[in-house]
């Protein structure tokens, strides 16, 4: 980890703090926790956890950019999908977890351009800390009538009619590291040792067990299983009435997931624009996410009675969703705009950026009609 970039002396006391509680957590615990609980701690602590304390997380002075940020081209294209749904179910939107705000923004006023508008725009958002920034950010970027239609919600509403959007909050859902460590089936936690260590407890009994059996694991193997990511899919596809749930991350179906070649899981850090895997270290000062098991929240999506409507690359759903011809509205002499909207496309669209390994999958209830964002392109049969 030499090469990642030194906290000032401000954010190593920061984390210090939550080190010091995730600390007396395990101590509480009998000296080990599992993967999941640590993630969450070191994630989610109020005031202090990666997302809820005050360090920018999103674009280029944080640790990571999202689509929405890279080009407003991303956001336009999909309100073409997200309109069809609006008009067809006389809906609303809900978004999980809102980032920044950016992609809420772009939506609204492209749903304006489109007479698609939702009478609501709910945003669902677990930080307090983020919530404040989408109100200031969206109250400077929208006009007083679109700003009105933004609710902040602190549950899931009982039921829905319209659109469910989740732009990359699978992955930043709490996993379990399991595994198959010299023929025994294991569950990787975390334990105190003049800093955080690595240790390995058998699995021995429970719905835990019974999961990693289920995945015929090869030997000398650590994967990620997300009970919470499925539970959430459950709760969505519970209240959906009429609409669509759409889910944008990284990730694959289960047996590319799970694939013997994939043996030390998916499990991946971002501080300051780099990429490692040691979850371990800079606690609440980096983000800490797993790639998606799409199978999983297909099958939970399943049990609730909702159609898997799509499951396509992000290229893909952007070009079957009008990308090229929104960026051909834009003349090529005008080089300053039309350079840098092209290189960002590229990066949306190309197989070695994110266009392959970002997915969007498609939910859907009492949806008649094929949805535009997967007509080209479907890879359902890969879950």
């Amino acid at each position: 980890m030499a090469s990642l970039p030194i906290p000032s002396a401000q954010a190593l006391a920061h984390s210090a703090q939550l080190q010091s509680l995730i600390q007396q957590h395990i101590q509480q615990q009998g000296g080990w926790i599992d993967f999941a609980t640590f993630m969450h701690m070191a994630l989610y602590t109020p005031n202090l956890g990666y997302y809820s304390g005050g360090a920018k997380k999103f674009g280029i002075g944080g640790d990571f950019v999202t689509a929405p940020e890279i080009s407003p081209l991303f956001t336009r294209a999909l309100a073409r999908q997200v309109a069809q749904v609006i008009v067809l179910t006389q809906g609303d939107i809900l978004e999980l977890g809102a980032g920044t705000g950016k992609l809420a923004a772009d939506l609204l006023q492209e749903l304006e351009q489109l007479d698609a508008l939702p009478s609501q725009y709910c945003i669902l958002e677990v930080s307090d800390y983020l919530r404040q920034i989408q109100r200031d950010n969206l109250q400077n970027w929208l006009p007083d009538a679109l700003f009105g239609r933004l609710v902040w919600l602190d549950a899931l509403p009982t039921q829905w009619r319209g659109m469910i959007l989740g732009n990359e909050v699978l992955d930043a859902i709490p996993v379990h590291i399991v595994g198959k460590q010299q023929g025994v089936l294991v569950e990787r936690g975390v334990i105190w040792q003049d800093g955080f260590a690595w240790q390995d407890r058998p699995l021995t009994s429970g719905p835990m067990l019974e999961a990693v059996i289920a995945l015929n694991l090869p030997d000398a193997y650590l994967t990620e299983i997300a009970p919470a990511a499925t539970g959430l899919m459950l709760s969505l596809s519970e209240r959906l009435q009429h609409g669509v749930i759409c889910m944008l991350d990284y990730g694959f179906g289960a047996s590319e997931y799970y694939h013997p070649q994939r043996n030390t899981g998916t499990l991946m850090c971002h501080y300051q624009h780099y990429a490692h895997s040691d979850p371990l270290i800079h606690v609440g000062l980096q983000d800490i996410t797993a790639h998606v098991n799409f199978t999983a929240m297909a099958e939970a999506a399943h049990t609730q009675q909702l159609s898997v409507m799509g499951y396509v690359n992000q290229a893909n759903f952007l070009i079957n969703s009008g990308i090229l011809q929104l960026l051909e509205q834009v003349s090529p002499e005008q080089m300053a705009v039309y350079a840098p909207m092209v290189s960002a496309v590229q990066k949306l669209l190309s197989p070695a950026e994110m266009g392959e390994l970002f997915k969007v999958v498609l939910f859907g209830r009492g949806m008649n009609v094929p949805l535009l964002g997967a007509i080209q392109g479907d890879k359902r049969h890969m879950l």
